[in-house]
């Protein structure tokens, strides 16, 4: 009897062992993060349009993946004004944000700026891969680049402020239009002839003329 007492006590022991092990390592875990979207992208007269995602003036977008969730991240003009990107700073999870409101900070050399959310909801989580290396969002601005998950309740109401559709295309040219505008006009250098801007505009600027991209294109 004691003999089988012991073998019991034993294997109660291993299990509650292996139980409390389990639980340590699913503590290290991160956070659930939903794979990287595949966006069908159109080129248009030299355009990069995703397909069925939306814009905010500020130059993010977000992509409605179902059942309230959404993703966000920068577009291709705001990838290029960044250019080399150093540190991103978001906010924490769990909290929730406004449209239009600061949704993370990011650091490019000296330059912090604040970018800001196109849609409202609860951030649910941030993209790890892009946590570590910044510069996958000038890589790959709408795919592997995207930067956090937000949880959008109201996504329908907020989607009448953004741009889509067949808007998005005259809306970036007219962006493009206006940057090469404001750039040439101070620094003749700094603007390409056709196509996008010189990557890494806003670290190379003046401060006055950071301070007007920031709050022309950036909205903040």
């Amino acid at each position: 009897m004691s003999i089988l007492f012991v073998l019991l006590t034993f294997l109660l022991s291993i299990t509650i062992t292996h139980l409390l092990d389990s639980k340590r390592e699913a503590s290290r875990e991160p956070a659930f993060v939903p794979a990287s979207p595949v966006p069908k992208i159109a080129l248009a007269q030299g355009f990069e349009i995703p397909s069925s995602y939306a814009f905010h003036l500020g130059h993010t977008w977000v992509f409605d993946e179902g059942r309230q969730s959404t993703r966000v991240g920068l577009d291709r003009l705001a990838a290029t004004l960044f250019g080399k990107i150093d540190r991103i700073q978001v906010t924490g999870l769990g909290r929730w944000v406004r449209q239009g409101q600061k949704l993370m900070t990011l650091t490019t050399g000296n330059l912090s700026v604040d970018v800001v959310s196109p849609v409202e909801g609860m951030v649910l989580a941030a993209n790890p891969k892009v946590l570590k290396d910044p510069n996958l969002v000038t890589q790959d601005p709408y795919g592997e680049g995207w930067i956090l998950a937000v949880q959008s309740p109201d996504l329908q109401t907020n989607m009448r402020n953004l741009v889509r559709g067949p808007f998005v295309l005259p809306w970036m040219k007219q962006s493009l239009d206006a940057l090469r505008s404001l750039v040439s006009s101070a620094v003749p250098v700094m603007a390409q002839d056709g196509g996008m801007p010189v990557a890494g505009l806003l670290s190379q600027a003046k401060p006055d003329l950071q301070r007007r991209l920031i709050k022309e294109f950036l909205l903040s």
